[in-house]
C-alpha cells in the first residue's frame, strides 16, 4: 500500500508538475506569440499590438511633425501666386545728391572747423597757424548749415511695387515723375510738399476753402498697378481736420492740375484721418509704341 501510495503520490507530484509545466510553457508560448505577431508585418494586428507601447508624448510630436509639413506645403505653394503677381517692394536706395541734406553737411563741417580752430588757437591742438583761417570758415558754414536745417523739409517714403517700376518709364506722365522727384528729396524754404497745387486746391482762406492750419499733410508716397493694368501713383496725406467729402469735391481739381493724361481718385486710408488721392496715368504702353 506504501508503494501504491508512494507511486500515487509520485503520480500526483507529476501530474501536478506537469501541470505548472504546461502552464509556463503555455505563458511561454503566448509570450512568443505576442511578440511574433508585433515584430511581424501583418497590417490587421500591427496597429492593435504595437501602439499599446507607443507614448502619448511620441504620438503628439508626429502629429506635429505632419502639421508643419503640412503648412510647409502651405506656404510654398502660396509664395509662386505672390511672386506672380510682381508685388514685391523695391527699396529706394538710389544714392543721388538730392537725398543728402546740406544742412547736416554744413552744420557738421562748420562745428568741426570752429572746434579744431579753437584748440588750434591756445595750443591744445597742432596747426596754430592755421586757426585764424579755420576760424574764420567755420563760423559762416556753421551759420549757413544751422539755417539750412531750420528750413529743411524731410523727403517722404516712397513704396514702389517691381511691377509699377516696370511701367515708370513708358506709362508715368511728366507731372508725375516731377512729382515723385520733388517730394522724396530734401526740400528747403517750404512749409510742406506740393505746398503750391495744395494751396490753389484747397484755396486756404478763400470762399469755399480752408483755413490753413487745416492743410493736409503729405506722409508718403506709392507706386502701384491697377487691376487694369494702369500705372498709379497714390499721394497720402493726413488731415484731421477734413473729412472725406472735402476731397471727394476736390477731386476734378486734382484731376485737372496733375493732368494731363491723368485721373484723380479720392478714398479713405487704412487708418483714422488718413487719406489717399490717387493719380491714375491714362497713358498705355500700347498708346506709347502707337506714337513712337
Amino acid at each position: 500500500m506504501g508503494s501504491i501510495s508512494a507511486a500515487s503520490g509520485t503520480t500526483v507530484l507529476s501530474s501536478s508538475l506537469r501541470r505548472h509545466s504546461n502552464r509556463r510553457l503555455g505563458l511561454y508560448d503566448r509570450r512568443h506569440e505576442n511578440l511574433s505577431v508585433v515584430s511581424s508585418s501583418q497590417p490587421p494586428l500591427m496597429p492593435r499590438q504595437r501602439w499599446l507601447y507607443v507614448p502619448e508624448t511620441r504620438l503628439k510630436q508626429e502629429i506635429l511633425r505632419m502639421d508643419f509639413i503640412a503648412g510647409a506645403a502651405d506656404s510654398t505653394s502660396s509664395s509662386p501666386s505672390v511672386a506672380s503677381g510682381d508685388k514685391t517692394l523695391i527699396p529706394d536706395d538710389e544714392f543721388t545728391l538730392a537725398k543728402i541734406s546740406f544742412g547736416v553737411i554744413g552744420l557738421g563741417l562748420g562745428v568741426s572747423l570752429l572746434s579744431y580752430g579753437f584748440g588750434a588757437y591756445f595750443n591744445i591742438l597742432p596747426g596754430s597757424e592755421w586757426s585764424a583761417i579755420m576760424l574764420t570758415y567755420g563760423f559762416p558754414l556753421a551759420i549757413i548749415g544751422m539755417a539750412l536745417k531750420y528750413a529743411e523739409l524731410k523727403p517722404v517714403p516712397c513704396l514702389s511695387y517691381s511691377d509699377a517700376v516696370k511701367l515708370r518709364e513708358s506709362c508715368a506722365t511728366p507731372i508725375l515723375t516731377q512729382v515723385r522727384n520733388d517730394v522724396t528729396r530734401y526740400r528747403y524754404g517750404d512749409e510742406q510738399h506740393l505746398e503750391e497745387a495744395l494751396k490753389r486746391i484747397f484755396q486756404y482762406g478763400l470762399g469755399g476753402g480752408i483755413p490753413r492750419r487745416s492743410a493736409p499733410i503729405l506722409t508718403m508716397i506709392r507706386e502701384e498697378v491697377l487691376t487694369d493694368g494702369r500705372y498709379c501713383l497714390v499721394l497720402v496725406f493726413e488731415a484731421k481736420g477734413l473729412q472725406l467729402s472735402d476731397f471727394e469735391k476736390r477731386q476734378a481739381k486734382f484731376t485737372s492740375f496733375f493732368g494731363p493724361n491723368i485721373t484723380a481718385e479720392v478714398g479713405k486710408g487704412e487708418s483714422e484721418n488718413i487719406y489717399e488721392v490717387r493719380l491714375i496715368s491714362n497713358v498705355s504702353t500700347n498708346s506709347v509704341s502707337s506714337t513712337s
